[in-house]
């Protein structure tokens, strides 16, 4: 009897540890890679991811090159990634040209791919979660035209122009202006890599060239703050507008120097990849762009709870 009781117990314990052994290699995987990790809007994309793998009870990990300028390192961390034969894979390409080779892998592979905050210009991705970052570029047109009496002349200073986000905020910006303010020129279209101190230089020869340029648009967080130090070392007044958040940002919204700002809703934007990547693992149908929202903020709205739920420091 003790015999037969020994055995059932032993019976039982294999099959519990081989239960979990089970559930452990079956763990729901899903890296992202994210552009960088220079801004606060990347923790707080990460801070999103991290909450659905909670809800989904999936593991993510979440990394990104140390800045938006290595297209090469992230490529290597996306290779990396796959190495590791992850369930579903999270990209926000720097260059979607360059990782296609490796996203084709992902797709022979059977791994899902969903893009976020920057798209690919491909159809390999399941779907991308982003801002609808052309309308948002256009709102901030809106803003500055009316802002420097819709005549005169305007700058932008983009992060890059390989990248799904720099493409359609400059583009966005632009082609507003072009179509609803005839008598507003763009003078200078330049890029810093969402790098503070290139884009302070980069202002700076911009204000040097143009003397009477009333306004500036930085189209993400470095961008905005390059612009924003520019004008103040060259002691000039400007209309300055950015996008994103950051505590620079936000206190230069606050006292003035910079008019405002298009903020985007990046802890949603981590959350609804992860989420996707679940459905697509489901089998579930999802739409081609998750659009995450965006928001204007300036001195007059900063505070309300709506637009501060989803700015970041």
């Amino acid at each position: 009897m003790i015999k037969r009781r020994a055995v059932s117990i032993a019976v039982g314990l294999a099959l519990a540890l081989g239960f979990s052994a089970a559930a452990v290699a079956e763990e729901t995987y899903i890296p992202l890679i994210s552009k960088g990790f220079q801004h606060q809007f990347w923790q707080a994309v990460k801070s999103g991811s991290e909450q659905a793998a909670k809800d989904f009870n999936v593991k993510v990990s979440f990394e990104g090159p140390e800045t938006e300028a290595m297209v090469d390192k992230q490529i290597d961390m996306l290779s990396a990634a796959l190495a590791k034969k992850p369930k579903a894979i999270g990209f926000a390409a720097l260059d979607s040209k360059a990782a296609l080779p490796l996203l084709k892998k992902a797709q022979a592979a059977h791994i899902p791919i969903v893009a976020f905050d920057s798209g690919v210009d491909s159809d390999i991705p399941v779907t991308t979660a982003t801002t609808d970052n052309k309308a948002a570029a256009a709102l901030a047109a809106d803003k500055m035209a009316e802002l420097i009496g819709k005549e005169g002349e305007v700058a932008v200073v983009a992060h890059d122009q390989t990248s799904r986000t720099g493409i359609d905020r400059r583009d966005g910006f632009v082609e507003r202006m072009k179509a609803a303010y005839p008598k507003v020129k763009i003078v200078s279209i330049q890029y810093g890599a969402g790098d503070q101190l290139k884009s302070t230089e980069i202002t700076k020869s911009i204000l040097q060239a143009y003397p009477h340029l009333k306004g500036a648009f930085g189209t993400n967080e470095g961008s905005a703050i390059g612009v924003l130090n520019g004008v103040k070392e060259m002691k000039r007044k400007l209309v300055v507008v950015g996008y994103d958040s950051g505590k620079q940002q936000k206190d230069a919204i606050r006292d003035g120097s910079m008019a405002g700002a298009i903020t985007q809703n990046p802890v949603g934007i981590g959350y609804k990849t992860v989420e996707a990547a679940v459905k697509a693992l489901k089998g579930e149908k999802l739409p081609k762009v998750i659009d995450t929202g965006f928001y204007w903020y300036d001195k007059s709205n900063i505070s309300d709870p709506k637009i501060s739920a989803v700015l970041y420091d």
